[in-house]
């Protein structure tokens, strides 16, 4: 059971990046469990889930074939929450060459965010290049967990943002599920006001479980954003 206080802060809470989608990624396997954390997520108020599976040459997912595993999803859930599907694109080759074709799923109501991530310990080559391209074909990036990079620094933050790039915060970060060097650029990103948005990043039922940890009254000005995406 999750703390009252927990509960009123996700009770409409839209998530952005989740791992739900069944037998996909490295995410969620079974159509069971699936159905078990959408229950869960009733019970903490969550209104809107965003499927986001991984799409990356060592995961090489296709749109059509996510698509159809989706639509599996919504026929077996029938609660009250609202499921959509986008995905998390490593910016790799195969994300190049989704991107030229155009062949992407897309984050968020407005149809034109595309959620990306890089390797944790280096960045891609050429990555401020690949980011100038996802603008270029009129999409806007948006950066999951920025606060998971080991490579990264305050100084490139603050380059990132210059370039309005938006900020995805994982919510177990501040918890401390990831080590302390995460939680505390989690905490340094989000006093700066640098969140966007926010997701779970849920690959386990196990990970609702860091929800019940106490989180940052800040949060709040974080997640009435959220929603705006």
């Amino acid at each position: 059971m999750f703390s009252p206080r927990i509960t009123s802060l996700l009770q409409g809470f839209i998530d952005h990046h989740s791992h739900i989608l069944p037998g996909v990624d490295d995410g969620v396997k079974k159509m069971e469990t699936s159905l078990k954390v959408l229950a869960r997520y009733e019970e903490l108020g969550i209104a809107e889930v965003w499927c986001t599976p991984h799409v990356m040459e060592d995961i090489p997912n296709t749109t059509e074939g996510l698509k159809a595993r989706f639509a599996e999803l919504c026929e077996a859930y029938h609660g009250p929450i609202k499921l959509h599907l986008a995905a998390e694109y490593m910016m790799d080759a195969l994300f190049e060459e989704r991107l030229e074709q155009g062949d992407l799923l897309t984050l968020g109501h407005l149809g034109n965010h595309i959620l990306v991530e890089t390797s944790y310990f280096t960045p891609p080559m050429d990555m401020d290049a690949i980011l100038r391209r996802i603008k270029q074909r009129g999409l806007f990036p948006v950066l999951a967990h920025p606060e998971r990079y080991v490579y990264m620094n305050k100084e490139r933050y603050n380059e990132l943002k210059d370039n309005n790039i938006a900020f995805q915060m994982n919510l177990s970060s501040l918890a401390g599920s990831y080590g302390s060097e995460a939680k505390d650029k989690a905490r340094w990103i989000l006093k700066k006001d640098y969140y966007d948005l926010a997701g779970s990043d849920l690959h386990s039922i196990r990970n609702t479980e860091y929800w019940s940890k106490r989180a940052p009254r800040a949060l709040r000005n974080l997640l009435q954003r959220n929603a705006e995406y």
